[in-house]
């Protein structure tokens, strides 16, 4: 992390606009804290990605924290090529009609190759939905007058607390191999009955159950049971959920 970080303060150089791209579901636990003190003398412009599967009214709460606090904050669906516009439109107010580079940033797996992609309206830079695909460097022209450098994801070295811990998980920011599904899941089923009692989100053994995940002799499989739930939570199947609110204005 400590390499990464100062790699990233040499490339913010030669640079004049960063686009941090955040997970709408986790604005807070998704965002790198150090941004604030690297990036603090560079335009900056935040995209919540993943807002098809985020809260839709919390998103705004989210945008309009960001306008309180100096910043330019836009919700973006990676895949659809119009909300993706809105991020060109911000960055051609910000450059006028100077020559401009960005660079993108953020935690694995928010969308930030999506978004490039996007942006040139062509499949350039490489994306899947598991952490860690961007390995290395990649400059982008996607106007004449704007170049964007998409970069790797940057993991926090510290997650603040265990519930954001099972909650990047759980939005894939952490590969499979760093947590167990299972327990994951089964925070998150916990959770949802004390703040989503209305989705009825199923437990995983009840889940597993109607989803026929079985062994021999009939012991119910937990372990790709839980691989499926949280597919299923990928792709908002329980419904369109965020983990984090703003904290209210001073």
């Amino acid at each position: 992390m400590a390499q990464a970080m100062r790699k990233l303060g040499e490339r913010l150089k030669i640079v004049d606009l960063v686009i941090e791209v955040v997970d709408a579901r986790l604005p807070r636990s998704s965002a790198n804290p150090h941004l604030d003190r690297i990036a603090a003398h560079k335009q900056r412009i935040v995209v919540l990605g993943r807002e098809d599967l985020a809260d839709p009214h919390a998103t705004r709460e989210w945008i309009a924290w960001h306008a309180q606090h100096g910043r330019t904050a836009i919700a973006v669906n990676g895949k659809d090529q119009t909300s993706v516009k809105r991020i060109a439109a911000a960055v051609d107010a910000l450059a006028g009609e100077q020559t401009m580079r960005a660079m993108v940033v953020g935690i694995p797996n928010t969308g930030k190759s999506s978004i490039i992609n996007g942006l040139l309206r062509r499949t350039a830079a490489k994306t899947a939905d598991t952490a860690g695909v961007t390995r290395s460097l990649q400059w982008f022209r996607v106007q004449p007058k704007l170049e964007v450098m998409d970069t790797p994801g940057i993991l926090v070295p510290k997650i603040a607390t265990p519930e954001a811990q099972w909650q990047l998980a759980l939005t894939g920011a952490l590969p499979r191999e760093r947590f167990d599904p299972e327990d994951v899941a089964r925070r998150f089923v916990a959770w949802a009955r004390e703040h989503r009692p209305a989705a009825a989100i199923p437990d995983l053994e009840t889940f597993a159950r109607s989803r026929g995940f079985a062994r021999r002799g009939g012991e119910v499989d937990l372990h790709n049971a839980a691989g499926a739930f949280l597919k299923d939570y990928g792709e908002a199947k329980f419904g369109r959920i965020t983990f984090e609110r703003p904290e209210p204005a001073p």
